[in-house]
């Protein structure tokens, strides 16, 4: 039991006892009794010290039972075991702290025969003794499950940053491999070029090692990253594709998955451009409106898979404009729409489109809260 919550019951319990003591002193002058008011608040005090004190010791005792608060029969026989010990003690202890207080002001305390005495007061301590066992029970039983919903919360927020981090991690070698496959093409061709590529190649992998210790990037961080790929993949595709950027300012403050556009662009380039011999036009837009971030990923030669469907066939090299295979939700797009779901659940969404007459068009939307 937290200690905020002790306090309340603590305040709880005093009022109980101020109203109790509060009637008594009414009844006892609504009676005609002519003596100190100091008696009823007396018989009470005595009665809230000895209960006090009882309840607690039993707490005190009983508290390394409160595992048994999963089996309810067990955890109340427990509390049981106390109730004997209550009746004993609470009325000599109450009454012999009335006596001596009486003694002391040279009076005497006079009470019912000591049997009916015990009976009487014995009913009201156990009726007492059942709601205090009672409310403890159910606040027990509300703070249990407070942090057992606590730590499930806290268990399913580990489980999901590890998830992330693996999706995230998985994400670095894909790309990797397909930078190098652009490197190892352009040895053959141009020495330099090559040499000036593995260059740029290597300061774009320290700034994605710096960009994944976190889920999650400002869009401004991950456009870099994009502009990044975007020439590495134009050394490799020369005269062959043209990207156009129209980024929305007002965005890059936006927070926006880790390496979440690069799949989008590579999905082009992987099902399109390398597919074609001819020109193919990309555009990559970023856009700001109504709390939500659109990121748009579009080229005007793509065709998406129908259901079932296989990738329409190759004509060959001397074909100028060859049909482009059908994108795919391979590794990259089964990633992407993974973390989607686990940053922000139903309220992202990845979608792709078949444009007309050719293209294919990929859209991100996601929150923007800063």
């Amino acid at each position: 039991m937290n200690q905020r919550t002790q306090i309340l019951l603590g305040i709880a319990w005093l009022l109980f006892w101020l109203l109790l003591t509060v009637t008594a002193i009414q009844d006892f002058q609504r009676n005609g009794n002519d003596g100190p008011l100091w008696q009823p608040v007396l018989w009470e005090g005595s009665s809230a010290l000895a209960s006090t004190t009882l309840l607690f010791l039993q707490r005190h005792f009983t508290r390394r039972h409160d595992h048994l608060l999963v089996t309810p029969w067990r955890w109340f026989a427990r509390q049981a075991i106390w109730l004997p010990v209550t009746w004993a003690v609470f009325v000599p202890l109450a009454f012999g702290i009335r006596h001596a207080v009486y003694a002391l002001a040279g009076r005497t305390y006079s009470h019912a025969p000591w049997a009916p005495t015990f009976l009487y007061e014995n009913v009201k301590i156990t009726v007492f003794f059942a709601i205090f066992v009672v409310i403890l029970f159910g606040v027990l039983s509300f703070q249990n499950m407070l942090q057992a919903r606590l730590r499930a919360e806290q268990s399913n927020a580990l489980l999901r940053e590890a998830q992330l981090q693996s999706l995230t991690q998985q994400m670095q070698p894909h790309f990797l491999f397909n930078a190098l496959n652009t490197v190892s093409s352009l040895m053959h061709e141009d020495v330099q070029r090559a040499d000036a590529t593995l260059t740029q190649l290597a300061d774009m992998l320290r700034a994605t090692l710096d960009a994944s210790g976190s889920a999650q990037a400002p869009l401004a961080t991950e456009l870099r990253l994009l502009r990044g790929y975007a020439a590495l993949m134009g050394e490799r595709f020369a005269d062959r594709v043209q990207i156009d950027w129209r980024l929305d300012a007002q965005a890059e403050a936006c927070l926006v998955p880790v390496m979440s556009l690069q799949p989008l662009l590579e999905n082009v380039f992987k099902h399109t451009v390398e597919r074609r011999r001819g020109l193919t036009r990309i555009s990559v837009a970023t856009r700001r409106a109504g709390g939500m971030l659109y990121l748009a990923i579009e080229d005007d030669a793509g065709q998406l898979a129908l259901a079932g469907a296989t990738p329409p066939p190759m004509h060959g090299d001397d074909s100028s404009s060859a049909a482009p295979a059908a994108h795919a939700g391979g590794l990259g797009l089964r990633n992407l729409r993974a973390r989607l779901q686990a940053l922000y659940g139903e309220a992202a969404t990845l979608e792709l489109r078949q444009l007309a007459p050719h293209g294919v068009r990929a859209e991100i939307r996601l929150p923007c809260a800063c």
